[in-house]
Order: structure tokens, then C-alpha cells, then sequence
């Protein structure tokens, strides 16, 4: 039976994160791990302050193999409960057997296992996506040097406004990608296991022998390499929604590279274009920007998706009916769509080819009347500032109707026989302190 046979969500209609490595990080394969890991690690916590024997441990780490559970039937059972916990206990203390089966899950509810298994899941996706931010950014880093002083049109309100540099709309682009990348990493290295109890009172474990039960979350979490929380979590969901806001702002701020070169590889514009352009099913001389696409599609989506994180806040009570399951899918396409975005970002940013002579030549489209900000600064001292604007504002409509550049019709004034009309007027000699910011920029690290 292939996968397309068994039911899997393989990602068919997600071509964004289909196949990335943050879709196996948060397959159900991959949650069963995590949930299996989440359980060996509290026996192991209850194991080190002598809350239970090593034996026990060892024998829960044993059983704790994925490939003895069968997630179809996990799927299925978790419905009578409503979540997978339950089911997956029932089994794991089968398979531990009578002796050490007591063990497992003890003293725990469903929540501490499924928000831990769900803290491991997020910490190991978010790694992957730690490293294709900071290729996608070396990357950048080297685009924003290597074209530091390639001249292009700045546009505002989709209109030509002033010169710009490719180099600094690239520093501009990494400086974005460095911002997701540090809340990112905040957000990582702060997950938090879970470890409450039944109401988050840590009693249970009190009445299995702790001494001091406030000690057991720290060993847990030193276990399974997370954070030990202040306080349980369960309706407390900062965790949940730090991890919404760094991975709504990573889509974000990849969106913004992506429709920046999706403006820019128009066919009319062609200032850059993908280095592997997708095909189309009925064109054949298309090559479109299917990176830039996939990774637009997912800023698209995030913003919806934390939305849905940000409402669990309001988690009645000490432990939620509905809030805390509402969060389960949507952070999970928020991980896999920011996975897959990052993983795009990376062979776009690779690949990204820029094309200075078509930058160049778009500079002239508006018959220099790009540097026309610049001419009135310039030209007030020389004429004074009505004259200046009386005269600028006759010769722009002069390009238009003439069909003349504006170096043509300034050079047949009188006024201005002196006045070195091509410095002036040269777009590639109008871009300000661009080369110093880029500079600035690639000095962050």
C-alpha cells in the first residue's frame, strides 16, 4: 500500500512544505515520537529524585519504540477521549508490562504529555527552520555586497519614485530574515515542558512520595532538554502563543522577499528572476517564480493561523474544553508552512539572478524625470525656488509630450550653461547614502 493509499497526510494540496524536512518533523510519526519521548523522559525525572525505580526507566524507554504503535488505530481511539494521550498510555503500559507498567504516565494528566510531546515537536522544527533563516540570510548578505552600488528604481505607491540600490533593497531583506531569526531563536530556546497534574497542583505527585514535588518539573525538563516553567501551563498559553507570533512574523517577513521578486521577475520588469523558474501546464514558454509563490502563499496564511492561537488564550478554568485542542492544528500548519517557507527561502535566495542592464534601462522610462526631486534642491540656489519649480514643472510635461529626456530640455536653457546637467541628472549618481546603509546593515550579525 503506498502512502497516497493509506490516508497520510502526505501534503497533496500543501506543495509548500510537502517533503520538507519540517514535514517529517511534524508528521504523526513524528508526534508519536515526541508523546513516546514526553512519557520515557517523566519516568526517567521520577527516576533521578528516587520517585521511582531505574528498572522502571529503562523498562519504559524500552517499550517507548513508535514502531510498535500503530497511529491509525491511536487516530481512531483518541476521538472516545479526545486526544491521543489516553490511548497511547493504555498501550505503552501493556507493552512496559505488570511489573514497571504502574510507572508509566504516573502522577501526569493527558495535557502535561500532549503539551510537552508538542514542545518537542515545535523544538525540533524550529531547528530546521533556525538553519535555512541563517542560509537564507548568507545568502542575502552576499547580494546586498555584491550589488551595494547597482543602481535600480525606488517605487512608491507602485510608481517610480527616486533611485535606489538592488544592494540596499537586499541588506533591506536580510535585516528582516535576521529579525525572524532572533524571535525565533527566542522562542526556541524558552519552550517549556508541561507538568501540572490533574488541576496543576503537582499533588498527585506529592501523594506518590515527593518530597517536594515543585522539584520534579525541573528534572523533567532537563531530561527532554526544554525549560522548567514557573508555574504549569495549562491555561496559562504564553508558550503557545510566543511560538504563534516568531513564526507568523518568519512567514512575514519571507513574504515580503517573496513579493518584492515576484513585482521585480514580471516579465515587463525582468530585473530579477528565480534560478529555477517553474513550468506551466499549457504554456510552454512560461518560467514562472514558484518559490516566491509558495513562500507568498504561506505569509498569506500565518496571520489566520496565530489568530486561532492567540484566541485559546482565553482558556477557561485550570484545565480548558476546547481552547487547548483548538491549538493543535492550526500550530501545526503554522510549523510546516513556516518550514517549508523557510526551506524555499533558501534555493530562492541561492539562485536569485539579477539583471543590473534591465535595472539600468528602468531608470530612463520616466525621461529622468526620476532625479526631478534632486533638480529642485539642486536648481533653487541657481534660480531661486519658483523660477525652479516653474521650469521643472514646464519641461516634465515636455518629456512627455516631446518625447525628450530631461538632460535634452534642461541643456537648451539659457539659465543653466553652467550647470553640470549630466551629474545632476545621471539616476546612478542620485542614490543617496544607499552604498553606507548597506554598508550598516551587513555589519549586524
Amino acid at each position: 500500500m503506498t502512502n497516497a493509499d493509506d490516508g497520510s497526510d502526505i501534503g497533496l494540496l500543501a506543495p509548500g512544505w510537502a517533503g520538507s524536512p519540517a514535514a517529517s518533523a511534524t508528521s504523526d510519526a513524528a508526534y508519536l515520537r515526541a508523546l513516546l519521548d514526553a512519557e520515557a523522559a517523566l519516568t526517567r525525572a521520577q527516576a533521578a529524585l528516587g520517585l521511582a525505580p531505574a528498572e522502571a526507566a529503562a523498562a519504559v524507554d524500552e517499550a517507548a519504540d513508535p514502531g510498535v504503535f500503530g497511529l491509525r488505530s491511536l487516530a481512531t481511539r483518541a476521538r472516545a477521549g479526545g486526544n491521543p494521550v489516553i490511548p497511547l498510555v493504555a498501550e505503552l503500559t501493556t507493552a512496559v508490562g505488570e511489573e514497571y507498567g504502574p510507572y508509566v504516565h504516573r502522577g501526569a494528566t493527558s495535557q502535561d504529555i500532549m503539551d510537552t510531546a508538542t514542545m518537542l515537536v515545535a523544538a525540533r522544527t524550529l531547528d530546521l527552520v533556525l538553519a535555512d533563516l541563517a542560509r537564507t540570510q548568507r545568502a542575502l548578505a552576499r547580494l546586498a555586497a555584491d550589488h551595494r552600488d547597482t543602481a535600480m528604481p525606488g517605487r512608491t505607491l507602485t510608481q517610480h519614485a527616486v533611485p535606489t540600490t538592488f544592494g540596499l533593497k537586499a541588506a533591506g531583506w536580510r535585516s528582516l530574515v535576521l529579525d525572524a531569526r532572533d524571535r525565533v531563536s527566542a522562542v526556541r530556546n524558552g519552550l517549556p515542558v508541561q507538568l501540572g497534574g490533574s488541576a496543576g497542583t503537582l499533588a498527585a505527585f506529592s501523594a506518590y512520595g515527593a518530597e517536594d514535588a515543585t522539584a520534579l518539573p525541573a528534572a523533567y525538563a532537563r531530561e527532554l532538554d526544554l525549560r522548567a516553567p514557573l508555574l504549569p501551563w495549562h491555561t496559562l498559553r504564553t508558550p503557545i502563543t510566543d511560538l504563534a507570533g516568531c513564526l507568523a512574523f518568519a512567514a512575514g517577513s519571507l513574504g515580503k522577499v517573496a513579493v518584492d521578486v515576484l513585482t521585480l521577475s514580471r516579465t515587463e520588469i525582468a530585473e530579477v528572476s528565480e534560478g529555477s523558474d517553474g513550468g506551466s501546464s499549457a504554456m510552454p514558454h512560461k518560467a514562472n517564480p514558484v518559490r516566491s509563490t509558495l513562500i507568498a502563499a504561506a505569509a498569506r496564511q500565518a496571520p489566520q493561523l496565530a489568530a486561532t492561537l492567540y484566541g485559546s488564550l482565553v482558556a477557561e478554568d485550570e484545565r480548558p474544553a476546547g481552547a487547548w485542542h483548538a491549538e493543535w492544528e492550526p500550530l501545526r500548519d503554522l510549523l510546516r508552512l513556516v518550514g517549508g517557507a523557510a526551506r524555499d527561502a533558501v534555493e530562492l535566495t541561492e539562485g536569485l539572478r539579477v539583471h543590473p542592464e534591465a535595472m539600468r534601462q528602468h531608470l530612463d522610462l520616466t525621461h529622468g524625470l526620476i532625479v526631478s526631486e534632486r533638480l529642485s534642491a539642486e536648481l533653487a540656489p541657481v534660480l531661486g525656488r519658483a523660477r525652479a519649480k516653474e521650469l521643472l514643472t514646464a519641461i516634465a510635461r515636455r518629456t512627455h509630450t516631446e518625447d525628450r529626456t530631461l538632460t535634452e530640455l534642461l541643456a537648451e536653457e539659457p539659465e543653466l550653461k553652467d550647470v553640470d546637467l549630466d551629474e545632476l541628472t545621471d539616476p546612478a549618481r542620485y542614490t543617496g547614502s544607499a552604498g553606507s546603509l548597506t554598508d550598516r546593515a551587513l555589519e549586524r550579525h
